[in-house]
């Protein structure tokens, strides 16, 4: 018999028509709700994936959605300085960059339906009262917003055994309030077992004083319960451990159990967070309090095996790190977190030695940035800002056999830079900053007329095929591969039997050989470009096959030099 993923694989027997069929009992899904309050950055998102993490290795289903503040559809548009970087998810979709830590945590793809803005619930609503869906009613926030929002809080319901929700934002923000009244009442319509408050603080530690201060902590659990809202369990972030006492207090004016109040101590790295949480007994906390039954205690044993390789390498790497937004490392999250895995795999750490492309104007500054780097990656991104310092960078590493790794406008500059200085296409360039006679990169045909910045891109998964022989195919070991795309310009037909013809391999394209997706040098240690986006499906403990050769062959170089 074939059972749905949405129930239990034990079933109770009943008569029907003179048969024994089996009933499939429906699985009870249970959620978590996680807040913020004091001030943001705290890491809900690490919180989040690192809960997940530990319940999934207790044998549960699990995902986690983000529920964003903000009236944008989604950050595709935002400048990075604004939101950092955008992740990609399979089926196309921009989001925040929480669901790459919730995917590099879990393992396990999300989808648009994972990420929620106010934005998109606003637009939902208003489109439904445009239709007339309301019979007439004055539209209001409480019901018809907060219902939007319920009814996508529970996309997942009977799918999994357990749905985080991450609510954006900090408790007190006018904008989440409509996400805080959601989550109450549904809280108060699933039931004190199948709804759980996980609230994350602030407990500061003031040198002057020489003592930590609790009422941050105790301001913010006031405000959230002003939104009837009584959390269950309360993360305190902290730099240092909390007496008994201050436990104690912060339990007794918070209305939570002592064993109820977990501290998130300061970590070498974030992926310790998962093996803290374990030690302080977070996950049992959980388990306990919504009457989860059959579990078992997570080892995390491959997890921690790779957090100590992250924090106790044998080697040391510098990797050059060429882009336009280097002042803020949070514009470059999922490859800086892929680099991380890779040098894990190499047993390796990776020092990473940003480049501000916009500051390098000739080849001699090139030299002298990159000189003391064993490899380059050279970063996406938009508009022409900073693109001939990449040019120059990627000239300066064709020619010395330093290994690069140019990803999506990384690629369209390494084909700019080849066009130019090797196939003698002196004015080559792309058409987004550009039009000239000989653009090796332009717009994508499907692009053309498109008028909307929101959501139009190439976005999401698509099949590359890649040529045996290759850097490519030796990395992934495999001939057809699917990776997240997220770009307008593509790689110039025109020019692909003159760009060969010179050296260039294309190493990966669409299975009907239309689009270029990967880009190599045969004579070269390691040249590589791609189209997608790899960082995306980079993954904690097992990384992303192309960077961890990346890393392997800056090792080697390093080795060499």
């Amino acid at each position: 018999m074939f059972v749905p993923l949405c129930f239990y694989s034990y079933c109770t027997r009943i008569p029907h028509k003179g048969y024994i069929i089996m009933a499939a009992k429906a699985k009870k899904t249970k959620y978590i709700f996680i807040t913020g309050g004091v001030l943001s950055s705290l890491g809900k998102g690490i919180t989040s994936a690192s809960l997940g993490l530990l319940l999934k290795e207790r044998g549960l289903s699990v995902t986690i959605m983000k529920f964003d503040p903000y009236i944008n559809v989604d950050p595709g548009t935002m400048n990075p300085y604004q939101h950092g970087e955008v992740y990609v998810t399979d089926d196309g979709a921009e989001t925040d960059l929480d669901l790459g830590h919730y995917e590099r945590f879990v393992q396990a793809p999300v989808t648009r339906q994972n990420s929620v803005s106010t934005g998109q619930i606003y637009f939902e609503v208003i489109q439904r009262e445009r239709q007339g869906k309301y019979l007439g009613k004055t539209v209001q926030v409480v019901p018809h917003i907060t219902d939007e929002i319920k009814r996508r809080m529970t996309t997942y319901d009977k799918k999994f055994d357990v749905v985080l929700i991450e609510l954006g934002g900090t408790v007190g923000d006018i904008e989440s309030m409509p996400f805080l009244e959601a989550a109450r009442q549904l809280g108060l319509e699933l039931g004190r077992t199948n709804a759980l408050f996980i609230h994350l603080t602030y407990v500061p530690f003031i040198k002057s004083a020489g003592e930590v201060k609790t009422k941050p902590t105790q301001h913010s659990v006031r405000m959230l319960m002003e939104y009837g809202i009584q959390p269950d369990i309360l993360v305190c972030r902290c730099e240092e451990e909390l007496e008994k006492d201050v436990k104690n207090k912060i339990a007794l004016f918070c209305n939570v159990e002592e064993d109820s109040v977990v501290l998130a101590l300061d970590a070498e790295t974030i992926y310790e967070v998962p093996i803290l949480y374990a030690k302080a007994k977070l996950d049992d906390a959980v388990v306990r309090k919504l009457n989860i039954q059959r579990t078992s205690k997570p080892t995390l044993t491959e997890w921690s095996k790779f957090v100590q390789r992250v924090k106790k390498p044998k080697n040391q790497v510098t990797i050059g790190f060429v882009g336009k937004y280097v002042q803020l490392q949070d514009a470059y999250k999922s490859i800086l977190e892929a680099l991380s895995h890779a040098g894990a795999v190499n047993n390796t750490r990776v020092h990473v030695k940003y480049i501000d492309s916009e500051k390098i104007t000739s080849h001699e500054e090139a030299v002298a940035a990159l000189a003391d780097t064993h490899g380059i990656i050279v970063a996406p991104g938009f508009g022409s800002r900073g693109i001939e310092g990449k040019i120059w960078a990627i000239q300066h590493v064709r020619e010395n056999g330093i290994p690069f790794f140019g990803i999506c406008l990384g690629m369209q500059c390494a084909v700019i830079e080849f066009a130019r200085n090797v196939c003698g296409l002196a004015n080559a360039n792309s058409g987004e900053f550009k039009k000239v006679k000989n653009n090796v990169i332009d717009l994508m045909p499907d692009q053309r007329g498109v008028t909307n910045k929101g959501g139009t891109m190439r976005l999401g998964s698509y099949p590359c095929v890649l040529k045996e022989g290759t850097k490519a195919f030796e990395s992934y070991k495999s001939q057809i591969i699917r990776e997240r795309h997220r770009h307008r310009y593509e790689f110039n037909n025109e020019f692909r039997e003159e760009l060969e013809s010179n050296g260039l391999v294309i190493s990966g394209v669409s299975p009907d050989a239309r689009l270029v997706e990967m880009i190599e040098l045969p004579n070269h240690p390691w040249f590589v470009g791609c189209q997608f986006h790899p960082e995306f499906k980079s993954v904690a403990v097992g990384g992303h096959p192309l960077f961890v050769h990346f890393i392997g062959a800056s090792l080697a170089h390093q080795g060499k030099s």
